[in-house]
């Protein structure tokens, strides 16, 4: 599989792009002006603890303090006695039971490992991890991991070998895929620069106060060139001078050999139109994804859950019903899986395929679906599909999804979608009048409203105007305004030029969708 990553750095915000033979399959953008939390580490303080909930609220401070579940406790320190044993939490993890030993106001040490979402604080775990290039250092632990990518029993045994000869009293370390085949003095390097990193960062939070940042994870650009430059890698495409140099550096220290893979950007034409990169992006914010034969996704994403509807569309079968639903449905499954990596979609998912009434067949896209999903970095649980052709999964939320990264909530729908007819608008002018006539005697009003609905009522739905003025016996004069939304309208007293519309308690809301 040919691999390669495109970083495109403007004013606002990073992009990278990560294609895998020609096709786009993640995308991660860094804005600017808007903080990434994710793997940062910090001395908190608890400020509540909620055994009902089964979990703690830790200030970090952030604007919104950060949420901890008591499954995400495993420092001793953190635990009750009676809950201290290795077979005590497994046990209470299972009856969702876990007695821990935390006070109101207490400092602790936390890593965030969701960023904050929809009104909600950041994720976090007491259990810090402090990634390397080859090796992820786990203070506190007792244990030594190893990537299940690394399939060489040798290896794995060469990799553990090293791993018990560094690994120190209190730590753990787990080994990364990219340190297969690496020599004992590039995994001895890597493990002496994480010791480093942990006690410089002891030595902050022993002489700062709570809250405060700690430890500081890369930026999205650096952590994806420490993350996911493997082998095979072909190319690193950067079209910042600053960031290739930077990388260019990071490189040299860590994989000398991946130097010559990485590239400097220097056209005129943007890199992402270059490739295009850019067209595919923008396709993302919408709904409907069109696949080879025809058919179609359906793809709306909600707070409550991500839901996916498989539809035949132009596809016409030469073949049966039957066989006909299972090639677009193994098609389908193929590409729900790159969306959902693509657009980075966690949470539940349902997905609606085309009916089958065969099992076995259920069975095929079941497992096509699986070995799609193996590609996706984020952990994933799906089961198999019902007979009434639904599968429900889940996949796990780390970051915002890329849709809430490159568009804000629209004023005028508010999330919906969808905004009021005209006619409703009409229906909801004809309600203030009403009420407004019934506490004031003006006779002249003026009556603001987007230009296209001004020019509606002005042209098209004159005998509907001159209705409102006879019925509510007041002179409306109807004007164009270019700052108010399609489902809204303002209304001013003609005398003295006030704005009325919410003199009736009636606030913004209520004048508009």
């Amino acid at each position: 599989m040919k691999k390669e990553v495109f970083i495109n750095e403007s004013l606002g915000d990073t992009r990278i792009a990560i294609q895998e033979d020609n096709q786009l399959v993640e995308v991660y953008i860094e804005q600017e002006d808007k903080q990434r939390m994710v793997g940062n580490i910090y001395k908190g303080k608890v400020e509540n603890v909620l055994p009902g909930m089964q979990a703690a609220f830790v200030d970090i401070g952030y604007d919104l303090n950060a949420f901890l579940p008591f499954s995400e406790i495993e420092n001793n320190d953190y635990l009750a006695d009676v809950d201290r044993s290795r077979n005590n939490r497994k046990k209470n993890h299972q009856s969702d039971n876990i007695l821990v030993d935390l006070r109101t106001g207490q400092d602790i040490y936390v890593q965030v490992i969701k960023e904050p979402f929809a009104g909600k604080g950041p994720r976090i775990t007491t259990e810090v991890a402090l990634p390397g290039r080859l090796l992820v250092l786990v203070p506190g632990a007792n244990y030594i991991g190893i990537s299940k990518k690394i399939w060489d029993k040798y290896e794995r045994r060469r990799l553990k070998k090293i791993a018990q000869s560094l690994r120190k009293k209190d730590v753990g370390i787990i080994i990364r895929t990219v340190a297969e085949g690496k020599s004992e003095e590039h995994i001895t390097n890597d493990f002496n620069m994480l010791i480093q990193n942990w006690e410089k960062m002891e030595q902050k939070g022993d002489r700062g106060q709570a809250p405060i940042i700690v430890y500081e994870d890369l930026e999205t650009a650096s952590s994806v060139v420490r993350d996911l430059l493997t082998p095979d890698v072909a190319k690193i495409i950067i079209d910042s001078k600053k960031l290739y140099r930077k990388t260019q550096r990071y490189l040299e220290e860590t994989s000398p050999g991946l130097c010559d893979s990485l590239e400097y950007y220097k056209l005129k034409v943007p890199l992402f139109e270059s490739f295009g990169i850019e067209n595919e992006i923008e396709k993302l914010l919408r709904p409907k994804v069109w696949l080879k034969s025809g058919a179609y996704l359906i793809i709306e994403k909600t707070e409550a859950m991500v839901v996916v509807d498989v539809n035949s569309g132009r596809f016409v079968g030469k073949k049966l019903h039957e066989d006909n639903s299972l090639k677009i449905n193994l098609e389908a499954a193929r590409e729900v899986a790159r969306s959902l990596r693509l657009r980075d979609l966690s949470g539940l998912i349902v997905i609606d395929f085309i009916d089958m009434k065969k099992e076995e067949n259920r069975k095929k896209v079941y497992h096509e679906l699986r070995k799609e999903l193996r590609k996706d970095r984020a952990k994933v649980a799906v089961a198999p599909i019902t007979e009434f052709g639904l599968l429900e999964m889940t996949r796990q939320r780390i970051r915002l999804s890329l849709i809430d990264s490159m568009s804000d909530e629209c004023p005028t729908c508010h999330g919906a979608g969808r905004i009021v007819s005209r006619e409703t608008l009409i229906t909801r002018i004809d309600h203030w009048l009403r009420r407004y006539k019934s506490k004031h005697r003006d006779l002249r009003l003026r009556l603001e409203l987007h230009p296209d609905n001004a020019k509606y009522m002005t042209q098209e739905k004159k005998r509907v105007l001159r209705g409102l003025m006879w019925q509510n016996f007041v002179h409306l004069k109807i004007e164009e305004n270019h700052d108010i939304f399609l489902d809204e309208f303002r209304f001013f007293r003609v005398k003295d030029n006030s704005d009325v519309t919410n003199e009736l308690g009636l606030d913004k809301d209520h004048a508009s969708a």
